[in-house]
């Protein structure tokens, strides 16, 4: 064990999350740092376990190896829940505290949204967490604040803008851009230079422009039906799905209907998780399209002037947030894109800093969203490919519970008692649901690694269903399979999979196979995904043909695509279960996120704003007014 790590008491049966995380005292996060040879000059303390560490530790370690790159998805998602962050964690924490190796998990930060909803906090369970829970669920050091902060400030400076241009001359507007200074000389702020090189515009003094010039640089004339920036908020809200906006007697009939849509739904969100430095994301924030022009243009942040801006509002959060696991291994937090409608996998840059101060021989861990098909297919064809790190393992969680389900098992529901066929023995399901579970594996294998599948065990499960699954997977190519008890009993209930990790890691090809080039269209990308779903085809609807062909002319179909569809199955249909196939994929709509850097077709209906049940998880939050504990989070 290393000098931080700590021995678990565990008990049975196990007790509820914020029980466990609150029976256990954290380090200090100094203690954590220094684990890493982190110096005091690496990171900013928030409070006693939280600190944010620095990029500028890169410029240090940065000639030094990697470590081993192991990346965790899972089977199709179902309600019954497959334990994929509970798996992370209790692999770091087998791999730090009972292997001793020099680990990382790096993992999302939770939209408060679900926290308070339905789904509940993300930390992990049971004996595999991260702690403090309740703060790691709950703001953390302010990342998603600043993205909302961010992303609202651009959606203030689109309408305002078109407000303003709606009353005033090209000349009016071009005078009060560049207005006189005491001496009547005018002059372009830094940021107006790159609308000027945008429009082919090398003059450095504004009364060299033509009026011509001078009206082109001022007017952005913005298509209000083209504007795609919604405003944002991190809790969940299904009143704000559609509002209209400029109803006050001020704004002159500037009425505009719109939406907000949740923070963690926010390109920046997505920019944040690709970046690779400050600079990076400073010309990803200025990227960002927020409409067109009525001739058909795209606008950009910077054209609005606020790219700059955006980045000073970011200046924090591009720095990941230090944690620790139960048994006091280190882990870095930072980003939380959604895996439905954006990329859904935390950040390059913690990655980055992270395998760095593992070394050769320790392990970087990190989540990619919902199942391999989404988020594993994501982490390959669009964070590798931005950060240029090659992974040597994918694990794939599965239960034996969620296999039945795609076996073709009952219905399950929310709040109502679990049907016997999950319950008890029932081989048959298990074996028919095992086709999702080989697709998943025969997907992930082909990006050149090797594929750990992690049987992530329940109480109910029986042997015999066990090693069913276990032979299902070997046969269907996994390098190895083994079955985890790490939710009860922390990392030593996931020493196993530690090994077959670092035997996979070891025997692993240094190659990294992409499912398709950056240099083909549009169409091809989408449809070579869809193959891997299983789709005999692809149909576009007439709003995404013109999509499609807009991107296209506007020098966009070089980016990746990050499919937007139900996670719940392969295909279009969340009640396909299993490895449909034969099936048409239905393109509903076609975006872009142009500082993110991928392109994102719509399967079917995605919401972007969730709502709040009829009995949410905020029943069960309070506060114990004595010790200022929280509980009742999940």
């Amino acid at each position: 064990m290393g000098k931080t790590t700590r021995k678990l008491e565990v008990v049975s049966p196990v007790p509820a999350d914020i029980d466990i995380a609150n029976s256990v005292e954290p380090l200090h996060i100094s203690e954590i740092a220094q684990e890493l040879n982190l110096s005091s000059q690496h990171y900013d303390l928030y409070g006693k376990y939280k600190a944010k560490v620095l990029l500028s530790v890169l410029d240090e370690v940065g000639g030094s190896e990697d470590g081993y790159y192991v990346v965790v998805g899972g089977i199709t998602p179902t309600p019954l829940g497959e334990g994929k962050s509970t798996t992370t964690v209790g692999l770091c924490q087998a791999l730090g505290a009972f292997l001793d190796k020099k680990v990382v998990t790096c993992v999302r930060q939770p939209s408060q949204g679900p926290t308070f909803g339905i789904k509940g906090g993300a930390a992990g369970g049971g004996y595999s967490q991260v702690i403090p829970m309740d703060e790691f669920n709950l703001h953390l050091t302010g990342d998603i604040h600043a993205i909302t902060a961010a992303n609202n400030l651009l959606a203030a400076a689109i309408d305002t803008r078109i407000f303003h241009e709606s009353t005033q001359s090209d000349k009016a507007l071009f005078n009060r851009l560049c207005p006189p200074n005491k001496e009547g000389k005018r002059k372009f702020c830094d940021i107006m230079f790159r609308r000027l090189k945008k429009l082919g515009i090398d003059k450095t003094a504004p009364e060299d422009l033509t009026p011509e010039e001078s009206s082109k640089f001022a007017r952005l004339d913005i298509d209000p039906a083209s504007v795609t920036w919604r405003r944002v908020m991190d809790v969940n809200d299904r009143f704000l799905r559609k509002i209209t906006i400029g109803q006050g007697p001020e704004e002159k009939g500037m009425v505009r209907e719109t939406a907000f849509d949740i923070s963690v739904a926010s390109e920046i969100m997505a920019v944040l998780a690709l970046t690779t430095s400050l600079a990076d994301m400073r010309e990803r924030l200025g990227k960002m399209v927020v409409g067109n022009s009525k001739a058909g243009d795209p606008v950009t942040a910077d054209d609005l002037g606020v790219g700059g801006a955006l980045t000073v509002l970011m200046k924090d959060a591009i720095n990941p947030t230090l944690m620790q696991t139960l048994e006091g291994t280190p882990v870095l937090v930072h980003a939380g894109p959604f895996a439905n409608i954006a990329h859904g996998n935390s950040s390059i840059v913690a990655d980055k800093i992270a395998l760095k101060l593992v070394g050769p021989g320790g392990f970087v861990v990190t989540e990619a969203g919902f199942g391999s098909d989404i988020g594993t297919e994501k982490f390959m064809n669009i964070k590798c490919r931005y950060s240029g790190l090659k992974p040597q393992c994918a694990i794939i969680v599965a239960t034996v519970r969620a296999l039945k389900m795609h076996g073709g098992g009952p219905q399950v529901t929310a709040g109502k008692p679990l049907d016997k066929a999950y319950v008890t023995e029932n081989l048959g399901l298990v074996e028919a649901g095992c086709v999702n579970l080989a697709r998943h594996i025969s997907n992930t294998k082909a990006y050149g690694v090797n594929v750990v599948v992690a049987v992530n065990a329940f109480s109910t499960d029986t042997e015999a269903e066990l090693n069913a699954v276990k032979n299902a997977a070997l046969a269907a190519g996994a390098f190895d399979s083994v079955i985890c008890t790490h939710h009860a009993h922390g990392g030593k209930g996931a020493v196993d999979l530690g090994i077959a990790v670092q035997k996979a890691c070891e025997n692993a090809k240094q190659s990294l196979k992409f499912l398709y080039p950056l240099d083909i269209g549009i169409k091809d990308k989408i449809e070579a995904i869809a193959k891997s779903y299983g789709a005999a085809g692809v149909e576009y609807s007439e709003e995404a043909e013109k999509q499609i062909e807009m991107y296209t002319k506007q020098g966009f179909t070089n980016l990746p695509i990050c499919m937007a569809k139900t996670q719940y199955s392969f295909s279009h249909d969340a009640g396909k279960k299993g490895a449909p196939s034969g099936f048409i994929l239905p393109i509903r709509d076609v975006r872009a996120s142009i500082g993110a850097g991928f392109i994102y077709p719509l399967v079917g209906t995605m919401s972007t704003m969730p709502g709040l049940p009829t009995r949410p998880c905020f029943y069960e939050i309070d506060i114990d007014t004595s010790t200022g504990k929280v509980i009742g989070l999940s």
